[in-house]
């Protein structure tokens, strides 16, 4: 922006004002700068933002969420190290922001298929969202491990690593199975989805305490996941996955209006759909 611009007035205002969920923890030093009451300013989206988060490349490998955090709430200065517990309260408040607090979301019946369109209070959904509870460490034997979210950079690469994983396993034949170099391929993608499954559990890891060293380094952590006994891994990994369930949103209650069955719409919010039927 050009600071003596006589049109200045005419600029974006704060639309809305949003406290995070992390509470402005788990950022890197410089990554957020936190206001005094915890109250995050947050802007419409301007017509460039529009344009990024239409972009296909750039909605993949996750620039346009970056872009568009940054531009709609500056005070997250690096919106690639935002805890993955603030992703979604970001993505609603940018929303609310941009196009109001109503949201259309269509649903269709799992009992009769009958397909209906609902409006979502964007704002009852923000109220409700959470971080989940990483001051508690899980202890196994005379280990002590310390948990933290994923940044929204590890989520990214993750989902990045996880699509190309599913696409060489969609292109292999079905017919083909009993051939080697099918089996082969089937194997490796395989192997590659495990060791996804280590690095993103490692990334969970904030810190090992042992009774002789606290360990934080990644690598070290990762290494550790990959030779410890099913036991530990699995509890690390139970761990993880309840963590991630604290903080999920809860599902819509549905009743559709011509058969009256009752059932539960999960809500996505990524940039590709959360966004896309905004104009």
């Amino acid at each position: 922006m050009i600071s003596n611009n006589p049109l200045k007035q005419y600029f974006r205002q704060p639309a809305i004002y949003v406290r995070l969920p992390s509470g402005g923890q788990h950022y890197p030093p410089g990554g957020i700068n936190m206001p005094p009451n915890g109250e995050l300013p947050v802007y419409p989206m301007t017509a460039m933002d529009e344009i990024t988060y239409r972009t296909p490349d750039a909605l993949f490998n996750g620039s346009a969420v970056v872009s568009v955090i940054q531009s709609c709430v500056p005070n997250i200065v690096n919106a690639w190290a935002v805890p993955a517990t603030d992703i979604d309260t970001l993505l609603v408040a940018i929303r609310i922001a941009s196009y109001g607090q109503t949201m259309d979301v269509d649903t269709t019946c799992p009992a009769c298929s009958t397909t209906n369109s609902y409006g979502v209070n964007l704002t009852g959904m923000l109220d409700q969202m959470k971080a989940a509870d990483y001051a508690q460490p899980l202890r196994y034997g005379d280990l002590e491990i310390n948990f933290r979210p994923m940044t929204y950079q590890n989520l990214n690469e993750n989902n990045q690593s996880q699509f190309e994983q599913q696409r060489i396993m969609q292109g292999i034949p079905a017919d083909n199975a009993n051939n080697t170099e099918q089996l082969t391929a089937i194997g490796d993608a395989l192997k590659k989805i495990t060791e996804i499954t280590v690095k993103t559990l490692s990334q969970s890891i904030a810190s090992v305490r042992t009774p002789d060293a606290l360990v934080t380094e990644s690598e070290y952590i990762e290494d550790m996941l990959k030779n410890c006994d099913r036991n530990l891994f699995n509890q690390i990994r139970d761990h993880v996955i309840g963590l991630k369930s604290q903080a999920e949103l809860r599902p819509l209650k549905m009743r559709c209006p011509d058969c009256t069955n009752e059932y539960d719409q999960p809500i996505t919010l990524d940039m590709t759909n959360f966004f896309g039927d905004a104009s």
